[in-house]
């Protein structure tokens, strides 16, 4: 398609899926058009503040078998993707692919224990390639400082990517292909038109994609918000060389370490849509985490907290839906860098269908 025949497509969103989509779209040729209520640079939501792990494996205990396969999509279409990226912009992303740990003390062992046992039950017959129990040397000789724990598990096959670095450079790559990009711009979205907020301006396009996440609720009535909260500290003391997990018996804790010397660490859910600034406790909770890893992260200094809603249906399954002149995609809840990948491949297959001139890319 060229010129005045290619297909005018309105993204409402520019968080990860927002931005994947309306890259995707682009490289299938269509004119695509991208508007975020807040700062494209960057994003007030959930992935900004994420850690970006892509670790089927470890929500598998706890999540739909759903959502472990679409990890396994994700983590299939990543490779080629990121390769994409860098040949557009000549940087290299920051994705690794070294495993994850999983560590408890002692007094926690119990949970790690129970963990191993839930996850080998329905791994089944590939329970041995994917996870692999630690002793003290083995911990040590894959993560130097975690040296004060005696076990863990190693899930050799998840990944983890700098976020905030992926954001930027597929921002850059929409650029270069020509997206138009309007930031600081709400909308709401219609069958076949998006209406500015602002000035109560109506634009009509062939198809709307409203990747809105919390800010869809008035279509997506069943979403709800799940409170994440996440600390940023920096410090070289302590450098971990892939994702940890704490075994805690509240909370399911994660520390990941970014190349610019930061640790995020957060707790993977509450089940609130209370939006004010992280709580003392919460805060010391987190803090104390960070310390039970590594004592040295005691002098590491703190540069952010961040709370955010993650958009969840009650299935805490994601969705896309499809309706005349308009689809939604949304509901990634945790899993955004797990299974946005998957998620934007439904959604560009429902564009496909819908259009018969989007070529999937």
């Amino acid at each position: 398609m060229t010129g005045a025949n290619k297909l005018r497509i309105a993204v409402a969103g520019g968080g990860l899926l927002g931005r994947l989509a309306a890259w995707r779209l682009a490289l299938g040729g269509a004119d695509v058009s991208l508007f975020e209520a807040g700062e494209l640079r960057r994003p007030a939501g959930a992935c900004w503040a994420a850690a970006g792990m892509i670790s089927p494996l470890s929500e598998l205990v706890h999540s739909p078998m759903e959502i472990y396969h679409m990890g396994l999509q994700s983590l299939a279409l990543w490779p080629g993707w990121i390769a994409e990226l860098e040949q557009a912009t000549g940087t290299a992303v920051r994705y690794r692919r070294n495993g994850s740990i999983v560590v408890a003390h002692q007094r926690d062992s119990s949970q790690l224990d129970q963990f191993q046992q839930d996850l080998a039950a329905v791994l089944g017959d590939t329970a041995a390639a994917e996870l692999q129990p630690l002793n003290a040397e083995q911990i040590c000789g894959l993560e130097p400082d975690l040296q004060h724990f005696t076990g863990g598990i190693f899930l050799p096959n998840e990944a983890d990517i700098d976020n905030r670095h992926l954001l930027q450079l597929v921002l850059a790559e929409l650029q270069r292909l020509g997206v138009h990009l309007e930031d600081k711009t709400p909308v709401e979205c219609e069958p076949g038109a998006v209406l500015l907020r602002q000035g109560r301006e109506r634009r009509g396009f062939d198809l709307v994609v409203d990747c809105r996440g919390m800010g869809a609720r008035e279509l997506a009535r069943d979403l709800r918000g799940v409170r994440g909260e996440v600390l940023v500290v920096e410090t070289r003391e302590v450098c971990f060389g892939r994702p940890v997990r704490l075994m805690h018996p509240r909370y399911k804790l994660y520390a990941v370490s970014k190349p610019d010397g930061t640790t995020v660490i957060g707790a993977t859910e509450i089940e609130s849509e209370d939006l004010s600034p992280i709580s003392l406790r919460s805060s010391m909770e987190l803090c104390s985490a960070l310390y039970a890893l590594n004592p040295a992260f005691a002098e590491a200094r703190i540069l952010e907290s961040n709370v955010n809603l993650r958009p969840a249906v009650p299935d805490n399954l994601p969705f896309v839906r499809t309706g005349e002149g308009l689809i939604q995609a949304n509901g990634l809840f945790r899993h955004g860098y797990l299974c946005g990948p998957a998620l934007v491949c439904r959604l560009l297959e429902a564009v496909r269908e819908t259009t018969e001139s989007v070529v999937v890319q």
